[in-house]
């Protein structure tokens, strides 16, 4: 008798045992179909960026200014014991903004340039949550030795895409190049170009135009030629059915910045 209520007891025992293993694994596994909410950079870049849709650009400064400074913080921290190419810039943008969906984008664009011995890298993103409101943050961070630390930060112009073309060293000992990008909007996009100068510790502006109608630009060496359209002519050609004179304006870089050397009529 006393052998068979032992018996029963470790019976018990078990099946209890069993039961709250059982319920162990149910729990876990719950947990693991319900994973927590994201965390990290991303999320919080997210969580900002989706307040913007209820703005206009005119009024998304605050929004835009805490995503800013938080992108420029990670890349600054990220940046501190490496000299990245310019891939790897892009990539680290892209996974800041991974978590953005259509119609918001973080779209980075990065350079990387030798000079004087160091790297001068440019990490900047087009911030946009419509077609037409976006905003341009470009940080410039000097590189040597496996390490980079911040050296500038500009906004570029609002609504329009974000590009570069680094100049040749020629006439100049600074670092020179162009930032240009695309405002869509009217009958055909406008091309606003900076030109800009860094040397070492100081960003500055030495020439710039905005909204040049349906604008192209084009650097060879020393000279920057800027195809483009004059509005009110594109208009009226049009009410006729035909085709608008285009323009061409060819400019010299020099030590100073740019002097327009001619500006006529082409073919269209």
């Amino acid at each position: 008798m006393r052998d068979a209520s032992v018996r029963k007891s470790m019976m018990v025992r078990t099946a209890i045992l069993s039961l709250l293993v059982g319920l162990g694994l149910g729990v876990a596994a719950g947990k693991r179909r319900t994973p927590p909410a994201s965390a990290g950079l991303p999320a919080q870049i997210n969580a900002l960026a989706n307040q913007l849709r209820d703005y206009p650009l005119e009024d998304a400064g605050t929004i835009t200014s805490q995503i800013q400074k938080l992108v420029v913080d990670h890349m600054t921290q990220w940046m501190a014991n490496r000299t990245p190419t310019d891939v790897e810039a892009r990539r680290e943008l892209e996974n800041v903004f991974s978590l953005l969906h259509y119609p918001l984008v973080g779209t980075p664009a990065t350079f990387a340039q030798p000079w004087k011995g160091q790297s001068i890298i440019g990490a900047g993103y087009t911030l946009g949550w419509t077609d037409y409101d976006r905003q341009n943050v470009v940080a410039i961070f000097t590189g040597s030795a496996g390490q980079s630390h911040l050296a500038a930060v500009t906004n570029f112009v609002p609504r329009t895409d974000l590009h570069y073309t680094v100049l040749p060293q020629i006439a100049w000992e600074d670092l020179r190049f162009f930032i240009y990008g695309f405002r869509p909007g009217k009958s055909q996009q406008r091309l606003t170009v900076a030109l800009y100068s860094f040397n070492g510790q100081e960003l500055k502006t030495l020439w710039e135009n905005r909204d040049i109608y349906d604008g192209k630009i084009d650097v060879q060496d020393n000279q920057v030629s800027i195809r483009y359209l004059k509005e009110d002519e594109y208009v009226q050609a049009v009410a006729v059915n035909r085709h608008p004179p285009r323009h061409l304006a060819t400019y010299q870089l020099t030590a100073t910045g740019m002097v327009l050397r001619d500006d006529h009529e082409i073919p269209f």
